[in-house]
């Protein structure tokens, strides 16, 4: 399990960087996001599970295990770039949570399609952007992200609005994918990533792009311990990580200064 305290920045020597043609222009990626997760949304869950191999579960009960580690569970929680609502939906169906979660997203199409789970949980879903989140200062008692962070049209800012949001003391938990460190792991994985996980995507979802994009946005996020030092940057203390699934995922915790 690795371990990170946010510091200076360094060079992690398992980032992998290639060009990335599926990558949107920056000043059209917030776009291109939402159209390209509201043409998935019908199949995004499935798809989740299956390219997963179903681990997708397991990450999330972590990343909330982490959000209520020394918390009561009540207040307000935000799970931002909601998606479908499985994170917030993990979060709220815990017994001894006693709180509501505000799910946001700005892509409508996914957070019908969670809707349609979350029949009678404490969630309020909202239909925001998250680099501009409809909530108060420092009004939630813990937030998380759940493989959205990536997609943020600038994650520096996404990291401000969190802490923004976030009373002092409030817990973050960012889950996001990761690439393995081990070389032999880290290669086999990259042959899936790149090639057999795109070709599954397009034919299930019938999306010509998105499941091209997706390895792609990966190869091109900063490494667990570059977030980490972002973290940091942004307003958060007692900031670590650590690697889930050999490396596939990292988990970020850090604590709102």
């Amino acid at each position: 399990m690795g371990r990170s305290r946010a510091g200076g920045p360094h060079r992690d020597v398992a980032t992998v960087r290639e060009p990335a043609a599926a990558l949107p222009p920056p000043a059209e990626k917030a776009a291109a996001v939402r159209r390209m997760f509201g043409a998935i949304a019908p199949r995004y869950d499935l798809l989740n599970h299956l390219l997963s191999l179903n681990l997708d579960r397991r990450w999330r009960r972590h990343a909330v295990d982490r959000l209520l580690d020394s918390g009561s569970g009540a207040g307000t929680y935000l799970d931002s770039c909601a998606g479908t609502l499985d994170l917030a939906l993990e979060l709220a169906r815990r017994p001894a949570f006693r709180g509501r979660v505000v799910a946001c997203d700005f892509t409508y199409a996914m957070l019908a399609r969670g809707a349609e789970k979350g029949r009678n949980a404490p969630v309020d879903s909202v239909c925001g952007d998250a680099l501009n989140l409809p909530l108060r200062n420092g009004s939630v008692q813990g937030a998380m992200v759940g493989f959205g962070v990536r997609n943020l049209a600038s994650l520096e800012a996404g990291l401000r609005e969190l802490g923004r949001v976030l009373e002092p003391g409030g817990r973050l938990v960012i889950l996001e994918f990761a690439v393995p460190r081990w070389p032999p792991f880290r290669a086999i994985y990259l042959q899936y990533f790149r090639r057999i996980l795109p070709w599954i995507g397009r034919r299930i979802s019938r999306h010509g792009t998105a499941y091209d994009y997706l390895p792609a946005s990966v190869l091109e996020f900063p490494s667990p311990e570059q977030l980490g030092a972002m973290l940091g940057d942004s307003g958060f203390r007692d900031v670590r990580w650590h690697a889930l699934a050999g490396g596939i995922v990292a988990i970020h915790e850090a604590v709102r200064r």
